[in-house]
């Protein structure tokens, strides 16, 4: 057979690169409860889909007579592979060698990947264990020399942000540009207990006199909370799962359409329960999720970021099989009202879905931005103006629907007043330039204090203001567009995502 001697180094160097960084090192990487990198490889892609792309790269040994006598791989991984049947480049970090730091290999590789994904817009999954391609001191001693600092590869990065999904998921320690890969995406995802982020590791924060462990000095939860990355899971698995479905909802690149799903659940669907989804008493809380459960497809809620910025909930969902991005208040959380950290996670948000082109779908119950001495040191309005501003440049199709509160400038942040309002309101609506409550004794101090029973003749101003603020007042002037049956709220969202297909 021609070519024998080749074929057989191949096979024997693929082989050696198949060991990872030895046996060893790999069963330590299994006892720390972590799997290997080729079985994430395996356990992320559709079953046999992944293709490896330079597994031959890597540092060999010789004998006396120049024959491979050993083999160590890099330590970085990619290749191309399916998701749900989708095309994806698929790359990750083999912590068993050299614990993911930068070797000879590494930085082509990672930049390579990085190139496909942005040249042939495919979407990215990062699997991300170490400092992800960062330099060691060791590398350093073995260069023989030290280097300004320089990030290759990064215009790729930076590419694949402004044109297709990106996915990161933290399956171990990251540190340094470990990290930096980690939160240069659309979707990061953390696993507890497994995973830990820093820009530098509780050695170097030593020297400030910081004596932490990995958990309380980068421990997941710190993460999911504020902001650095989306999700939290308790497994690996779980982080393959929350991946896929992240990317279920978007498509390839931007400037494609997303993929419709499964329309078997009616359009005219109409859930009773949703007449009794809001109490009548204003200062009583309900549960938002379980309306956009009842609203949306069956099954398709997807919420992002869930522990941070919490009085703004961020969720893909399908109408009528449509993806749409999600955007809503939980009133749970300080009534609704948008802190600094709720309003970056809103701006955020509205990013993601006006790149991949996703309508999307307002439940506003908003009383305004969070006030206070700790919400004026945070910059709150800073943060919010930035959210609103994000709203107005959105160009997607966007429905409102008011299902209580809107007041003030952060209620204003619905929609863009300037474009057609595709907005419903729930007879539970309530809005103004500021609250009622709270505000009537000192708009009627004067007259309060002079009245014969101060507290008889607020509850008459009270009862006449409440007659003011019926949201039918306000449908007399058509200062809002329809008041509906929140029965209805599902029919009329599955007429808007059909009908934003066109205007896409």
């Amino acid at each position: 057979m021609a070519w024998e001697k080749e074929l057989g180094e191949k096979k024997a160097r693929e082989a050696f690169a198949e060991e990872m960084g030895g046996a060893d090192k790999v069963a330590r990487q299994h006892a720390r409860g972590k799997l290997d990198v080729r079985e994430r490889l395996r356990r992320m892609a559709d079953p046999g889909s992944f293709r490896e792309i330079g597994k031959l790269a890597g540092k060999a040994s010789y004998d006396e007579n120049g024959d491979v006598a050993g083999f160590s791989p890099a330590n970085f991984l990619f290749g191309k592979a399916t998701v749900d049947r989708r095309p994806v480049v698929l790359a990750a970090d083999d912590f068993t060698v050299r614990g993911g730091a930068a070797d000879a290999a590494i930085y082509h590789k990672s930049v390579l990947a990085e190139q496909m994904a942005h040249e042939y817009g495919l979407p990215l999954i990062r699997l991300i264990d170490g400092t992800g391609g960062g330099g060691s001191v060791k590398t350093l001693e073995d260069m023989g020399l030290t280097y300004v600092p320089w990030l290759p590869g990064w215009e790729h990065v930076v590419g694949n942000l402004e044109s297709v999904p990106v996915v990161s998921l933290a399956l171990g320690s990251v540190a340094g540009l470990g990290a930096a890969r980690v939160v240069a995406s659309h979707y990061s995802v953390m696993v507890k207990g497994l995973s830990h982020m820093f820009t530098a590791g509780p050695a170097v924060v030593a020297a400030l006199g910081e004596t932490l462990d990995k958990e309380q000095l980068g421990g997941a939860e710190i993460h999911a909370r504020n902001g650095a990355v989306d999700d939290l899971v308790d497994s690996e698995d779980e982080a393959f799962a929350a991946a896929r479905k992240f990317l279920s909802y978007l498509p390839s690149r931007a400037g494609e359409a997303a993929a419709r799903g499964d329309t078997s659940d009616g359009v005219e669907r109409r859930d009773e329960a949703l007449l009794n989804a809001v109490p009548e008493d204003k200062r009583t809380a309900y549960s938002m999720r379980k309306i956009l459960e009842r609203v949306m497809d069956k099954g398709s809620l997807f919420e992002m970021g869930r522990r941070w910025g919490q009085s703004a909930i961020t969720a893909f969902a399908r109408l009528d099989g449509w993806p749409v991005a999600v955007l809503a208040s939980d009133p749970a959380f300080l009534g609704g009202s948008w802190t600094a950290d709720a309003a970056r996670k809103v701006e955020r948000f509205i990013k993601l879905a006006d790149l991949f082109r996703l309508p999307v779908v307002h439940f506003v119950d908003n009383p305004g931005f969070m006030i206070g001495l700790e919400a004026e040191k945070a910059a709150t309005i800073r943060f919010g103006v930035d959210a609103l501003n994000g709203v107005y440049r959105a160009s997607v199709p966007w429905a409102s629907v008011i299902v209580r509160k809107a007041y003030g400038v952060a209620g204003a942040a619905m929609s863009d007043h300037t474009k057609f309002q595709y907005r419903f309101a729930w007879p539970s609506g309530d809005w103004g330039s500021l609250p009622l409550d709270g505000g009537i004794e000192v708009a009627y101090k004067a007259e309060l204090e002079a009245a014969e029973d101060p507290e008889a003749h607020l509850a008459a101003i009270r009862a006449r203001l409440d007659k003011v603020r019926s949201p039918f007042r306000t449908a007399e002037a058509f200062l809002v567009e329809d008041i509906i049956d929140p029965r209805d709220t599902r029919p009329l969202l599955c007429e808007f995502a059909n009908l934003a297909q066109g205007k896409l």
